[in-house]
């Protein structure tokens, strides 16, 4: 990949910040109903119908809208290459947590934007980051991995299973370099210069294929029970997530600072485990508020306006 010279960007401004932090309340919300949705459908399967479902999705809004998916404008490469690495981001996830626990999993795949921005530094013009930007990072980073230190600590596997849990952490990281590896695709290739409705078909498209298939050959294309709640959980993943929220996402990728954006997904998690405390019913502690401080922060820093 080499470094392409693109619209440029501008920094975050209120409404996008606003639509962050919606979104990344949308994406915290999801973990409960992928919850509500395991005991109906398997995993990989539920997120390879979820990414079908949202497929048909696009293309119906592209379609109202005049907006052509399948014109030959160069994207066609890049594009099956972020949809490969949006569906291995999603199998790091699932086998991974096969392996390890979800506190864990959380640490791991939230390795993300560091890498984001590590990658939009070098491939990416107007997305070189300062020293201050930096150390928001780090903070933000800090911060999430104080939120979830006792679930980590306390899910370190029993003797014997080691080899097993620093597979799954492992895929942990390959699931937060293959999503921050998607960004940068989108971001410093011609999907650029494409519409937000094909940038997201190209994934949802690719992935749903990719993830269908390795559901049938791992056995896992079955129904157990399913009740109206995991039909709406399901729906709640393909149409307000999948659809509705990766369009906005790749929308704001076309229009601001990828790297000011993706430091705002570090407040994904701890939106996780705010909706735990208030449906489900789990505790939080005082760590946990001094982590969103941290996470605050760092955010903060990373969008700071730099000197003239």
């Amino acid at each position: 990949m080499s470094t392409t010279a693109l619209p440029a960007r501008r920094a975050p401004d209120s409404f996008a910040v606003l639509l962050m932090v919606g979104l990344c309340a949308i994406w915290g919300f999801q973990q409960v109903a992928i919850k509500s949705t395991n005991a109906a459908l398997p995993p990989i399967f539920q997120a390879g119908l979820r990414s079908a479902i949202a497929a048909l999705l696009v293309w119906g809004w592209a379609r109202s809208r005049g907006t052509p998916l399948f014109r030959d404008d160069g994207t066609l490469a890049a594009g099956l290459l972020a949809g490969m690495l949006f569906a291995g981001e999603f199998v790091c996830i699932f086998l991974g947590l096969t392996l390890t626990s979800a506190s864990r999993m959380a640490v791991f795949l939230y390795t993300a934007p560091c890498f984001t921005a590590l990658g939009l530094h070098w491939f990416a013009e107007g997305e070189r980051m300062r020293r201050v930007q930096w150390l928001g990072i780090f903070l933000a980073f800090a911060g999430m991995t104080l939120a979830f230190a006792d679930g980590f600590l306390h899910g370190a596997p029993a003797r014997g299973t080691t080899l097993a849990a620093v597979a799954g952490d492992a895929l942990g990281v390959l699931a937060g370099i293959a999503w921050a590896a998607t960004t940068v695709v989108v971001r410093a290739t011609r999907l650029a210069h494409s519409s937000a409705s094909k940038t997201l078909f190209y994934q949802l498209a690719v992935s749903a294929v990719v993830l269908l298939a390795l559901a049938l050959g791992l056995g896992q294309v079955h129904v157990d029970a399913l009740t109206p709640l995991a039909i709406a959980s399901l729906a709640y993943q393909a149409v307000v997530v999948a659809f509705v929220s990766y369009l906005v996402w790749f929308w704001l990728l076309t229009r601001y600072v990828a790297s000011r954006l993706s430091v705002f997904s570090f407040l994904t998690p701890l939106f996780g485990v705010s909706f735990g405390v208030l449906l489900l019913g789990d505790s939080f502690s005082l760590r946990f508020l001094m982590a969103a401080v941290l996470v605050l922060t760092g955010i903060a820093l990373v969008n700071a306006p730099g000197k003239r």
